[in-house]
């Protein structure tokens, strides 16, 4: 799965090079742009497949990706497993992590979260804990690409690759004590 997954990277234009500041606010010199994935919606229906073999077993009636790397996923994850999907997003005025739009889970809704690259976590555990707060049960994570160390979600956590590429603290950036410019490409602001 794992040479699928990163020819699929690499020929989608989704693996990318430069100097990054990640969602974390930590930078590197690779940036997996999944989005790229999810231009052809085969190849994005492929990997949704992928995601819903790994949690399967976990038996979600939803599946729940954080906006914006998780929505896609989440579509077609769900769309491959005949269930419902749904988005969290962050409110305008707290930058917290919400349902929105009308979106809501049942007190022991059985959810999966899905989002496309996990660094820290940190999207994805405000969304465990937001959807925790409405009262669902959530029984998995998963992600297209891992880049993190001992990333804890506190429920079963399983992805199609892992990328170990460095990353560094703003302040011992190599890349910045070379003076390349840096680019932010996530949607976190």
């Amino acid at each position: 799965m794992e040479t699928v997954i990163k020819k699929l990277l690499e020929e989608t234009g989704a693996l990318q090079k430069g100097h990054f500041i990640l969602s974390s606010g930590k930078h590197s010199e690779y940036y997996v742009q999944c989005a790229r994935l999810f231009e052809n919606p085969s190849i994005g229906d492929t990997v949704g497949a992928m995601v819903a073999q790994l949690i399967m077993k976990y038996r979600p009636q939803t599946i729940v990706g954080p906006a914006m790397g998780g929505i896609h996923l989440a579509y077609s994850t769900a769309k491959y497993m005949g269930i419902r999907n749904i988005f969290a997003e962050r409110e305008k005025d707290t930058g917290k992590m919400a349902l929105r739009r009308g979106f809501t889970v049942s007190t022991g809704e059985k959810v999966a979260v899905v989002e496309d690259v996990v660094t820290t976590g940190g999207s994805v555990k405000e969304v465990i804990q937001v959807l925790r707060e409405h009262g669902a049960d959530v029984v998995a994570v998963a992600s297209i690409v891992y880049r993190g160390q001992n990333v804890d979600f506190g429920v079963p956590y399983h992805y199609l690759i892992k990328l170990d590429f460095p990353v560094y603290e703003p302040e011992n950036c190599p890349l910045c004590k070379q003076g390349i410019p840096a680019v932010k490409p996530g949607s976190r602001k």
